[in-house]
């Protein structure tokens, strides 16, 4: 005789980028089992692996995280996380008047959300008629670092990894329609100005990020930090 199935209740959330209503359910068993082994492991890779899968078993296989950008993913984890084991998280952190002193402080999941910079655009003008189209880095490229080639390299493998698409006129060259090689040959015949533009799209785009205000406990003076990244809500 088969055993019962206890139903897991249902949530809604609202994607920040695209303003989609999703649904979702809380953790079960076994994606807790996925976020142990992943720590277990001490790996970022199983970690990026555990978190996606996580999504898409509790979005009930309707979102890719494949698609979502950084802080969409970041956001939605959240969300489920604060559902399945508590909207309140309790951190340790660095009082900056002192620069010593650790206070308890107390965060509710449910006030996180997207920190939308007004400056922010995701179309680059680059002359009058010649410019660019943006999307959002993912979870796995914005945090693969620096590690292979450099910095430098890291930033410009960014870079091609986001235009999305380079328009000349009434001209629309989409991703798929250029190689890297022509991209690369792209990027580097700009000029400083043009790069510093691109730059700004990456500094200015937008983050999952929350402001704490606090006292330390020793010194009794006020304190203020801002969490920034999905990994800064968790110890």
């Amino acid at each position: 005789m088969a055993l019962p199935k206890i139903a897991a209740p249902q949530y809604e959330l609202t994607v920040p980028s695209t303003e989609e209503t999703i649904k979702f359910r809380p953790f079960l068993v076994k994606e807790e089992k996925l976020l142990l082994l992943a720590n277990e492991s001490d790996g970022e890779a199983e970690m990026i692996t555990a978190v996606r899968q996580i999504i898409t078993n509790c979005t009930f296989e309707k979102v890719d995280p494949e698609a979502l950008a950084l802080f969409d993913l970041e956001y939605i984890f959240l969300k489920i996380r604060a559902k399945s084991v508590g909207e309140v998280v309790n951190l340790k952190l660095l009082c900056e008047d002192d620069g010593e002193t650790y206070a308890d402080v107390s965060i509710n999941l449910d006030e996180v959300e997207i920190d939308w910079n007004e400056k922010h655009t995701s179309h680059i003008e680059l002359t009058d008629d010649i410019g660019l189209m943006m999307r959002y880095p993912q979870f796995d490229l914005i945090n693969a670092g620096g590690a292979e080639g450099g910095e430098t390299e890291y930033i410009f493998k960014m870079i091609k990894n986001c235009i999305n698409q380079v328009y000349e006129g009434d001209t629309i060259h989409e991703r798929s329609d250029f190689s890297d090689k022509d991209l690369d040959a792209f990027i580097e015949s700009l000029t400083s100005e043009h790069f510093q533009k691109l730059q700004e799209f990456f500094e200015t785009m937008p983050r999952l990020r929350h402001e704490v205000k606090f006292k330390n406990p020793v010194t009794k003076k006020q304190n203020k930090m801002t969490l920034e990244g999905m990994q800064s809500f968790f110890e």
